[in-house]
């Protein structure tokens, strides 16, 4: 909002606006000689005005307190392309000019405010300052940062150009105590240092920051942690001086693990299997009570779920992706603190009672269960899943977690939250960066205040020093940490420019010279686009359409509506294609059925360019029977189904850990009167789909094992109790009670009786099939390199689809990949073993058969793999060669090989 500036004013009404308005910050000083304000100045006159002591006031129309008074003029030229391209929100604002002999690196450490005065010399209109721009002019730095070892010293060094003074409090214990010494630090050019002697390390220490805060408009003391801290204590209040290069902190073996890591020829290879360090053991009783939970649960090479890890490695799982693992908010480093529900009370109540929830939700922000994508401090491993959050454990824990998930064949993924940080402002305990550099490091709207689009805190990327952070940070993990890959949660809202660079960065590591391969590194996030950098609105941001050509993978959200059916945001009971869309309805109302034919065909195209990778120019048939390009193939609000450049580029997945698991969603969308096998064919039929695709499969633990969450759409605070793992196969934990009210209690008439109905709960031997049928997926995917070619133009070439157009046998997607022949022009071979694949998903609730001319006469068989399995049902599966007619029976996936001749 901005003051219209006239000749006459209704003086009552601006006096009210007048009083509140240098809480906003409305305008945006951009580069050293302009600051961009949106209002228009008419015939009146604009100042910037300084105050060291923030003793900024307004009264009666009058501005009083400032130390300097300075000029501004309009520059009619308006904004120069540079500053529109880095602030493109506010492309249209109107440029003021300052004096060119002006004291800003001064001034930037004041509280600043724009005001127009009219001729009466009376204030019309104030507003403060963002800051970004020129700061990220003056100060942007490259060089050490946080604490750095050497033989004879600790140095500490922070960036913080907008501080007034800085001391830092050094600590002999974790908590507690007087400080053994207090430190100012001298500035030198926005960053403070200070030399300490080598008996710092070891020691812990807090800075205090005399700096100005917009939130208060007042110049604070702020008690703050190091943004590069590499330790903490065990509340998390201070920081910890620890040499990561130390030997001490190295299991054994440990220089050498990168010699020792699981081979990936190509990023093509990975498959990913994503996993909460807290689920993984919290309820496996085979690991010793005191290790339930932590980093090294992982080293229990005989536990249940070590066990169930190297079944999955061994069929050809490469990389497990660990939910966030830094040091997040909400979950109390110190187990003595956390809360409890006694489990036999739990057991004993209704599967559809809602006192279960109302039991853990009344301690969960007290026990140890968070998933932990409420950042603190991105460089700190999380102190909760450490034996002991003091001293190094957490540090030793989690590399010999990476060290023994390594061993076992399994790559490791760290979730990383680069995108928002848990606390703002200068007293939030959680707060760090908005301590030390207010302003700066957290995205802002027009009025100042900071975006939340994310959930909370939405950092802005497009600053110098929050890029250059992220960018140190993915380098500290992989270095230190010899982490395999990165995840960025809501990657959309990171700049497109920081994930480049940061794969860039990681790509040039090497053994030689970091005890790091990073050519080895794959990357991949969410690219969804909305909130204020939708549509490019704060720069060219990592989204999904952007990110073509960049090797950066992103979830491919279009193969996963399509085969369940809606989306996790639309109508619960919609069908999907893999859910009994108009082939078996559940009763929810899909309209006419000419509509839910035309609905089940699109989720055919959908997943169909799916499996194609994703590729934006694939080119197959559509429903309509004519060729397209997978870009235009649309989904319901025009936007391309189709967007990457490679099939590293598409991570497909059915299931997550938001929303429902695959089990849970599958048991809400089918029809309620089929029989739980059904359902577990659902199950098996969309996890296929995902295995036998082009791109990088991803699955949730526990979908193999049929996984449930008694229903809950979102899990990351509803405690072990909603959250638990079986893998001694015994139970889903499908029925322990309605879902937390809080996120499900609008769903609880439709969740209700599916949990009170015993026929939804599968038995043992369900979940021991399910299991089979999937490692024997993984297998068939690993058994032939067609099922992972590694560039576009090998899938254009290859891959083909059958069985399309309008009218094609509802329910079926058939698909084949061609190899070629040695010494033969055309394709090149490239499978020893099988010179042809067909893959058939039959999605019906009934037996198909599928006659393709094209494919008549072929030597195809069904896959050995499918032949030993225990599955009779997809052992029934036919081919006829004379024919070329595919039987397969209901809710199956077959594949057929061509033997190549030996």
């Amino acid at each position: 909002m901005s003051l219209f500036v006239g000749t006459t004013y209704n003086y009552l009404e601006l006096m009210t606006q007048m009083e509140d308005s240098l809480l906003y910050s409305r305008a945006h000083w951009v580069s050293k000689s302009l600051i961009a304000w949106n209002v228009d100045i008419g015939d009146c006159v604009c100042y910037l005005l300084a105050s060291r002591d923030a003793s900024l006031s307004i009264a009666n129309n009058e501005i009083q307190g400032e130390d300097v008074k300075i000029k501004l003029e309009e520059d009619r030229a308006g904004l120069p392309t540079n500053v529109v391209e880095k602030f493109p929100h506010i492309g249209d604002y109107k440029a003021l000019k300052l004096p060119t002999d002006l004291d800003v690196k001064h001034l930037l450490k004041c509280q600043l405010a724009v005001v127009i005065y009219d001729s009466d010399e009376k204030c019309r209109n104030c507003t403060g300052l963002q800051l970004p721009g020129v700061i990220d002019e003056f100060f942007s730095y490259n060089g050490p940062l946080g604490a750095l070892f050497s033989e004879d010293s600790v140095s500490l060094y922070l960036w913080a150009p907008t501080a007034q003074a800085i001391r830092a409090y050094i600590y002999g214990d974790s908590t507690g105590g007087n400080p053994i010494q207090i430190v100012q630090l001298e500035e030198d050019n926005g960053v403070w240092r200070t030399n300490g002697p080598k008996n710092w390390e070891g020691c812990y220490y807090v800075y205090e920051v005399i700096v100005y805060h917009p939130s208060t408009l007042r110049v604070e003391k702020c008690y703050a942690n190091d943004p590069y801290a590499r330790g903490l204590s065990s509340d998390g209040r201070r920081t910890f001086l620890i040499n990561l290069n130390s030997d001490e902190l190295k299991p054994e073996g440990w220089d050498d693990l990168a010699n020792e890591k699981p081979v990936v020829h190509s990023f093509s290879d990975i498959s990913i299997y994503e996993m909460h360090i807290r689920d993984f053991s919290a309820n496996d009783l085979s690991v010793h009570p005191e290790l339930r939970g932590g980093y090294l649960a992982f080293t229990m090479r005989d536990s249940a779920g070590v066990l169930h890890l190297k079944k999955l490695s061994s069929a050809g799982i490469t990389h497990v992706h660990l939910l966030p693992s830094f040091q997040f908010a909400e979950v109390d480093d110190q187990k003595e603190n956390w809360r409890y529900v006694d489990t036999s009370t739990l057991e004993g109540l209704p599967p559809d009672s809602d006192q279960q929830q109302a039991l853990i939700t009344a301690i969960q922000d007290y026990d140890g269960y968070n998933w932990g994508y409420n950042p603190v401090l991105w460089g700190v491993p999380k102190g909760s899943y450490a034996s002991n959050p003091n001293g190094p454990h957490r540090i030793i824990e989690f590399r010999k977690m990476v060290q023994a998930l390594n061993h076992i064949g399994l790559r490791v993924v760290l979730d990383v939250v680069y995108n928002h940080l848990q606390g703002n402002g200068p007293f939030d305990e959680y707060s760090v960066l908005d301590k030390i550099v207010p302003g700066y490091y957290l995205r802002r709207n027009a009025d100042g205040f900071i975006e939340n689009s994310t959930c909370m805190n939405n950092t802005a990327s497009e600053h110098f020093m929050v890029d250059r952070l992220i960018l140190d940070d993915l380098i500290h993990w992989a270095v230190n940490y010899k982490i395999d890959g990165f995840r960025f949660d809501l990657m959309g809202h990171i700049m497109k420019s920081t994930m480049v660079k940061g794969k860039n960065a990681l790509h040039c590591l090497t053994k030689e010279k970091d005890g790091v391969d990073g050519s080895s590194i794959y990357i991949y996030g969410e690219g969804w686009d909305f909130g204020e950098v939708a549509k490019n609105g704060r720069g060219v941001n990592a989204s999904q359409f952007n990110l073509f050509g960049t090797g950066i993978g992103s979830f491919n959200d279009r193969i996963r509506d399509a085969v369940l059916g809606g989306s996790p945001f639309g109508p619960p009971l919609q069908q999907g294609f893999a859910t009994g869309l108009l082939l078996q309805p559940n009763g929810h109302d899909h309209g006419s059925e000419t509509n839910a034919e035309l609905m089940l065909a699109a989720s055919r195209d959908h997943i169909q360019v799916g499996m194609a990778a994703n590729l934006r120019d694939f080119v197959l048939t559509n429903s309509d029977g004519k060729e397209v390009k997978g870009s235009e193939v649309l989904l319901h609000d025009g936007i391309p189904v189709a967007y990457t450049s490679c099939p590293t580029e598409t991570v497909n997945y059915v299931s997550a850990h938001d929303n429902e698991t695959l089990f849970d969603i599958v048991s809400l969308k089918a029809p309620m009167n089929i029989p739980v096998s059904e359902r577990c064919w659902i199950n098996h039929l969309a996890t296929s789909i995902i295995a036998l695709s082009q791109g990088i499969p991803f699955f949730h633990c526990g979908d193999e094992i049929l996984r449930s969450k008694s229903l809950d759409r979102d899990s990351y605070n509803s405690g072990d109790w909603f959250n638990r793992l079986d893998f001694s196969y015994s139970s889903n934990n499908w029925g322990v009670g309605l879902p937390p009210r809080e996120k499900n209690e609008k769903n609880w008439p439709l969740i209700k009786p599916r949990l009170a109905d015993p026929s939804f709960k599968p038995e043992k031997s369900d979940i021991l099939t399910t299991l089979e049928n999937f490692l024997n997926l993984l297998r068939i995917r690993y058994s032939s390199p067609l099922f992972r070619l590694r560039t576009a133009n090998a899938i254009q070439e290859r891959v083909r689809f059958h069985n399309t157009g309008p009218s094609w046998v509802q329910g079926v997607i058939v698909m084949s990949i061609e190899d070629g022949y040695d010494g033969f022009p055309g394709l090149s071979q490239l499978d020893p073993m099988y010179s042809y694949v067909v893959v058939v998903v039959n999605a019906r609730p009934n037996e198909a058969s599928f006659v393709s001319h094209f494919l008549q006469s072929r030597n195809l068989q069904l896959h050995p793999i499918q032949v030993m399995s225990s599955d009779n049902l997809v052992k029934s599966s036919k081919y006829e060669a004379s024919s070329g007619c595919f039987t397969v029976p209901q809710r199956t996936t077959a594949v057929f090989v061509e033997p190549r001749n030996m």
